[in-house]
């Protein structure tokens, strides 16, 4: 029996985020380059958003490529560039398809040119799309995005266009790059490390961690549905008692 099987369709986390990790690992392991792991987890990502589409989750977030990782090697950034274009042009037609809205989030301006050219056609395409929100986080920090949040408050306070008293969590959450995006439910990372990376560090004040072992290409629809079910069996409190829930 599939976990699937065994979840109940009424307490599905409205958004999930997933950091994708263990792509170079996984390849090393099989004697090849870290780029044929990135090529690889291609897969891994058709199989989460298949999966989240199955279920009814409505936003599913994608760690794809940090602030940090610019400090890589040449090599393997120019090649998971070339991979990001690649894949968004083969994509389009099944995100239509499926009914999935493309969206981004990051210092997008860092990116090259024909990556940038690359994702906006794909927004344009897919911005009618209704069913799921994939939402890319490349050239993303959270620190960058809390950065960018405080510049832009800062900004607004001294034109005028919002006073000090003003900011509270409602202001700040509509300065994100998130804004207008609930925040994430559960958060799943893959291949055994124990950490957000920098990931939404805002947003997932609440939210749920579940780390499993699996190197992201290996991640299938029933790696994602297990992670599903252990959600479902924790007890959310939001700083209450069992008691009050």
């Amino acid at each position: 029996m599939s976990a699937k099987d065994e979840i109940n369709l009424s307490n599905i986390p409205e958004h999930i985020a997933i950091i994708m990790d263990g792509n170079g690992r996984w390849a090393k392991e099989k004697g090849e380059h870290r780029i044929f792991g990135h090529s690889s987890g291609v897969e891994s990502v058709r199989e989460a958003l298949t999966a989240a589409s199955e279920i009814g989750v409505k936003y599913l977030t994608l760690y794809a490529f940090s602030t940090e990782n610019w400090s890589r090697p040449q090599e393997e950034v120019n090649a998971l560039m070339d991979l990001l274009v690649q894949t968004i042009a083969n994509e389009i037609e099944s995100l239509n398809e499926n009914r999935v809205q493309l969206g981004i989030i990051g210092d997008v301006s860092n990116l090259p040119e024909s990556c940038q050219k690359a994702l906006h056609e794909a927004i344009e395409a897919t911005k009618h799309n209704d069913r799921v929100t994939l939402i890319l986080a490349l050239s993303y920090s959270a620190r960058w995005e809390l950065t960018n949040a405080v510049k832009k408050i800062s900004q607004d306070v001294a034109n005028k266009l919002i006073s000090p008293s003003d900011v509270d969590e409602k202001l700040v959450c509509s300065y994100l790059a998130t804004d207008g995006i609930p925040d994430p439910e559960l958060l799943i990372r893959t291949s055994g490390e124990r950490r957000i990376s920098n990931f939404l560090l805002w947003q997932l004040a609440y939210s749920e961690l579940y780390f499993t072992d699996v190197f992201w290409p290996d991640f299938r629809k029933e790696n994602f549905f297990e992670a599903i079910l252990n959600y479902q069996n924790r007890e959310r409190r939001f700083g209450l008692v069992s008691e009050q829930l």
